[in-house]
């Protein structure tokens, strides 16, 4: 996993119980330490039943805690005192997997052990994923301890449906941690520089159909479409995320619109842009489609076969036509995919379609542009002002879109 801009430095704690899911909590603690999380692992007795202390200090390069009564480097404390000094430096505390066990004693106010001495000594966001198998999860009991939580302000990682390790179904399964990631990411960005607005985004090349098999497409993969939702979802916004692409694992806490021709992405766009307070358009739609489409799969029988176009929705008049009367979105951003005349083309696209900022980019480039991890763009806003960014990964030109973003609505 690369680094995460939202994760650089964060303090987490990470509570660990006794659940067979917690060798999930082992790629868990990895991956935060790779975004660039400090993860602090404070482990149940019952927890260390399933995995080894060893294993979280080997991929956090940090001490694991887990015996409160005991001043040493084996499990115990550097101090006494050490649990209040883990929690008033922490970002989070994250307990995962978080047995019925544990959520009764968080719930209570018990505090027999390192964790939940811990739990009532910080002061910072706590979150909850539980994990147990049967009937556990769903149980009057459970649910009652969780109530009072959430009341309190907790955040729940709701656990998913499927098989147990009893061989029973139902819900309570540990998210895998790709998903956990993305949560984290929402709790931790809710306070963020958009919290409070909302951001229509488009992704990916529209398909204009030529029959029931074939249809008229581009290049666009939705990676940075992607990327500028995941970044927006960083910062805190409500996000819609307008997607012509079905291959790419949507962002957790984006609400997911599917479409996949140019008319279809016009009217998700006009639906839910009257109370947006941004529109980020890189999705690439279509310029033309067919004028008919075949109701049969068209045959190669035929000698020639002609193909008369025409035009398709400009998504962006549209949209500039109903900003005009609404006053929403209240800010636009469009961009171009060029091959010659980069800067000028662009311009042109600004000012013609009553943009705030056009993000452009060389689609001759190799390293760049469709279906690459990297992007190298310019960016131009309504007063003139151009800034050239050089090759960086698409998550960073997302992220500098994001606070183009904040900037002009703050």
């Amino acid at each position: 996993m690369n680094s995460i801009a939202l994760f650089e430095g964060k303090r987490i704690i990470l509570g660990v119980c006794g659940s067979i899911a917690a060798y999930k909590a082992v790629d868990l603690a990895s991956k935060l330490t790779q975004a660039g999380a400090l993860v602090d692992t404070v482990m149940t007795e019952a927890a260390q039943r399933f995995v080894t202390p060893l294993s979280f200090q080997a991929v956090t390069g940090r001490p694991v805690y887990s015996d409160m009564w005991r001043a040493d480097a084996d499990g115990g404390l550097p101090n006494h005192i050490a649990h209040i000094g883990l929690a008033e430096a922490a970002d989070l505390l994250l307990v995962c997997p978080a047995t019925a066990n544990t959520l009764a004693k968080l719930a209570h106010g018990l505090a027999d052990d390192l964790l939940s001495v811990t739990a009532l000594a910080v002061d910072c966001p706590l979150a909850l994923a539980p994990a147990m198998d049967g009937a556990m999860y769903e149980s009057p009991a459970l649910q009652g301890n969780l109530e009072i939580l959430l009341g309190r302000g907790a955040q729940l990682i709701e656990p998913e449906a499927g098989r147990f390790a009893s061989g029973l179904v139902g819900t309570g399964r540990l998210p895998e941690t790709s998903v956990l990631i993305g949560r984290l990411r929402r709790i931790i960005g809710a306070d963020g520089e958009l919290a409070g607005h909302k951001l229509v985004v488009t992704a990916g090349g529209t398909r204009e159909a030529l029959d029931p098999v074939r249809f008229i497409s581009n290049r666009s993969t939705g990676k940075q479409g992607y990327a500028i939702a995941q970044a927006a979802i960083d910062a805190g916004a409500e996000v819609v995320l307008i997607s012509a692409t079905g291959y790419l694992a949507p962002p957790v806490g984006a609400t997911m619109v599917a479409v996949d021709s140019a008319q279809s992405m016009l009217e998700a766009v006009l639906e839910n842009i009257s109370d947006s307070s941004a529109l980020v358009m890189a999705a690439a739609v279509a310029d033309y489609r067919p004028q008919a489409v075949s109701e049969q799969k068209i045959k190669k029988s035929q000698a020639d076969l002609s193909l008369p176009l025409v035009r398709a929705p400009d998504i962006l008049m549209a949209v500039k036509a109903q900003r005009g009367q609404t006053g929403y979105p209240m800010i636009v951003v469009g961009f171009a995919a060029e091959s010659e005349n980069l800067v000028e083309n662009a311009r042109g696209k600004l000012q013609g379609k009553g943009l705030d900022l056009l993000v452009a980019n060389d689609i001759t480039a190799a390293d760049a542009g469709f279906a690459a991890d990297t992007n190298r763009v310019v960016v131009l806003d309504m007063d003139g002002g151009m800034q050239a960014i050089d090759l960086r990964s698409k998550a960073d030109i997302g992220a500098y879109i994001v606070e183009r973003i904040g900037g002009l609505l703050n």
